[in-house]
């Protein structure tokens, strides 16, 4: 009897599967367009310098908070000569010192929270991604940051900030009005009310944006997709 031989192809026990086409190949960038792109870690250094005050404004804090106990436990706070000699009490350590230490201590964590919306959101924003999306300690406002909604937080950490000097104002407004008149109180009032107007200007051209978003670009449709597209 002769034996059969039988005799498989190589690609026999594999079924044939749908062809897939390859991967597109990324565009090419143009070197003029790169290179105006990878300006932007320019910006790096402008960052570091804000981390760097932010160091300093935390000196500044300790300082002032030292300055507050001395006043607190001691009763006493630092007077010159001619203070002294137009007010006996000038270096007596009185509630509204207080107030105003207190003030200048909100006041210097308030910039603090600005140069943190600054650097973090700008980088965010004009630089790199810093892909915090699984962070426990991610900003709440950073998962939605834009141009937009980071000038708007600072214009309100201003107003912020600006409600803060104007208080400390009217604290002292009576020596104010003594020694130079009521016209530096108008003028703040007046600057104060102008930042109030330009953070509600803000608000309503990023709720106008935000209602009518900008339309999405159709991509030109070239011959090959065109010859690959069903039907054709």
């Amino acid at each position: 009897m002769a034996e059969a031989t039988l005799t498989t192809s190589p690609t026999s026990s594999h079924p044939a599967g749908p062809s897939t086409s390859p991967a597109p190949a990324p565009p090419e960038r143009a070197p003029i367009g790169a290179f105006i792109f990878m300006s932007r870690w320019l910006q790096v250094p402008l960052y570091l310098g804000l981390i760097v005050a932010q160091a300093f404004y935390v000196w500044q804090f300790m300082k002032e908070l030292w300055h507050l106990g001395v006043g607190l436990f001691t009763g006493h706070v630092h007077a010159t000569a001619e203070q002294l000699a137009e007010d006996p009490t000038a270096d007596q350590f009185t509630s509204g010192d207080m107030i105003i230490a207190v003030l200048g201590l909100v006041d210097v964590v308030m910039i603090a929270n600005l140069l943190i919306m600054v650097i973090i959101g700008g980088y965010e924003t004009f630089v790199s991604r810093i892909r915090l999306d699984d962070h426990p300690d991610q900003p709440e406002w950073l998962s939605h940051v834009n141009a937009n909604v980071l000038k708007t937080k600072l214009a309100m950490s201003i107003i912020g900030i600006s409600s803060i000097h104007l208080l400390a104002s009217f604290i002292e407004a009576e020596s104010t009005i003594e020694t130079y008149g009521a016209e530096p109180l108008l003028w703040q009032t007046l600057i104060h009310i102008a930042f109030i107007l330009s953070a509600m200007a803000l608000a309503w051209i990023d709720r106008v944006s935000t209602k009518h978003p900008p339309r999405p670009r159709v991509a030109p449709v070239t011959a090959d997709a065109a010859a690959d597209a069903p039907g054709a």
